[in-house]
């Protein structure tokens, strides 16, 4: 007789596992790429706004906060950082003067990129150490971790 309570102790495993181990990875990989990174770091936040604005060029605050899941506000101060800095600019809308469009400058698109290659670098390293099956198992997660993305936040891509 199998016990009914078995899949949902699975789930709770794998639940209990992802919510783990996923920030550790995360962890570990941006102390690995700030360590070698040439440039002053952003913060995760103003990190995590680039990547977003470089695949959705001149999205409004608006929009970077809904699909972030972040407050307009909190948007509004790391667009006004990264202005500052250099990374980011505003370009006033021609229809509404009070909207503005998000793009990135030739420096931010440049230092995304070097920060996407060290990611790269050190994740295929670090895999290059496991076995080909756990190559494998990482490899076929990857459609299902987007799944599971899509399903806690349905806007994200």
């Amino acid at each position: 007789m199998t016990d009914s309570s078995t899949p949902r102790r699975d789930i709770d495993r794998v639940a209990s596992g992802l919510a783990a181990r996923l920030p550790a990875l995360h962890r570990a990989l941006d102390r690995r790429v700030a360590a070698q990174y040439p440039h002053p770091k952003p913060s995760e936040g103003q990190l995590t706004l680039l990547r977003f604005v470089a695949q959705r060029e001149g999205a409004t605050v608006r929009e970077a906060a809904e699909a972030l899941l972040m407050k307009p506000n909190n948007v509004s101060a790391l667009v006004s950082q990264l202005t500052g800095r250099g990374d980011l600019e505003r370009r006033q809308d021609d229809a509404d003067k009070r909207v503005a469009h998000l793009h990135l400058t030739a420096t931010a698109r440049e230092r995304l990129s070097e920060v996407r290659e060290l990611e790269t670098a050190f994740l295929r390293h670090a895999l290059a150490s496991l076995t080909e099956g756990e190559q494998g198992a990482l490899g076929s997660a990857l459609d299902a971790l987007d799944a599971l993305t899509r399903h806690l936040h349905p806007a994200a891509r």
